[in-house]
């Protein structure tokens, strides 16, 4: 039966990537429709897919769609592909989403960005925005033999598995690890406090323990710092808490978040250099909320922006149900909460 429903819904995935222009260098959908939340998301049979395709030439992509898939679009549509590429490269998170479509008999979103847009994104962790979807489970549907795009995403795997280290005590449990993975991009975002269910990240990673060791296994197995036993369910990890320990693992995190902490810690006058700062902090007992801090000061800033540029590109009507959906299902957690 599991086996059947995982035809069924690769069935669906397909026939719904068929409404689109073909030129994609990676598709994936996510979700509380692709893998079972616990929560006020468990309904996975009527959830919204939510997808993300990512594209080489955003300008003809995005001319081709408007030809297929005119009523998509919010009144930003008649402006033309030059410009809603410019929207979607230029403000928010570098991603352009289309909300709320009825497409082959399932409700979709679709979040359309450029190929090097998700490649920065994943190396340096820009936004933390898609970068950060890619950081929990997704269904790839169709991906290409970019060698730097392939390498982009297991970079930000392992940048993943570096930051929760640092956030982390000494020992910890593989459940603790993957809670804290799954919460890096919603460090500091405003939907936590508004429109989003105070316990998403627990329900994300209880009921998909299994999908983020398919994703995290091997990047675990190969870390010296972990003795990885995937198929007893359990790890022993021995993290260096020492300062040269943690300089090294600060060392190796992504530019912006390196970039961030430095200017959190670097008192006004000093213009200390990045190296600098993080010899500092890899010495301070709070290092781990420190990393914590720099990524609030990069994921706060790119889901405000983010969602201000989601009320055109899904126009009002759309933006006032959808959040009205969010808002609902944030009601449901606190009441299942409380009951």
């Amino acid at each position: 039966m599991a086996l059947q429903t995982l035809q069924s819904s690769w069935v669906t995935f397909r026939k719904i990537l068929s409404h689109f222009p073909e030129e994609l260098s990676l598709a994936f959908v996510y979700g509380s429709g692709v893998y079972r939340q616990a929560g006020p998301s468990s309904d996975q049979k009527n959830a919204m897919l939510d997808f993300v395709f990512t594209v080489d030439d955003p300008v003809a992509w995005h001319s081709k769609n408007l030809k297929k898939n005119w009523s998509h679009y919010s009144f930003l549509k008649v402006l033309g592909p030059k410009i809603i590429t410019s929207i979607q490269n230029n403000y928010g998170a570098g991603v352009y989403y289309n909300s709320l479509i009825m497409c082959n008999g399932r409700l979709i979103k679709y979040g359309v960005i450029s190929t090097n847009v998700l490649i920065e994104d994943l190396l340096n962790w820009n936004n933390l925005y898609i970068a950060g979807r890619l950081q929990k489970p997704v269904k790839i549907i169709s991906v290409n033999e970019d060698v730097t795009l392939r390498s982009a995403l297991d970079r930000n795997l392992k940048s993943a598995v570096t930051a929760a280290f640092l956030m982390l005590p000494e020992s910890f449990s593989e459940e603790d690890l993957f809670i804290e993975i799954a919460g890096l991009s919603y460090s500091g975002d405003f939907r936590m406090v508004v429109g989003e269910d105070k316990t998403k990240v627990l329900n994300i990673v209880k009921p998909n323990i299994a999908h983020f060791r398919e994703l995290y296994g091997s990047i675990l197995q190969e870390n010296p710092q972990v003795v990885y036993k995937s198929q007893q369910g359990w790890l022993e990890v021995t993290i260096d808490k020492s300062p040269e320990g943690q300089f090294t693992q600060l060392m190796t995190l992504p530019k912006t978040l390196q970039q961030q902490i430095n200017h959190i810690m670097d008192p006004p006058g000093k213009n200390r250099d990045v190296e600098e700062t993080l010899f500092q902090v890899a010495h301070d007992p709070d290092c781990g909320d420190v990393v914590r801090l720099g990524l609030s000061a990069i994921v706060r800033p790119s889901s405000i922006r983010q969602s201000t540029k989601g009320i055109f590109t899904a126009g009002l009507k759309k933006s006032v149900i959808y959040s009205s959906l969010k808002l609902h299902k944030m009601w449901k957690g606190w009441l299942r909460k409380t009951s």
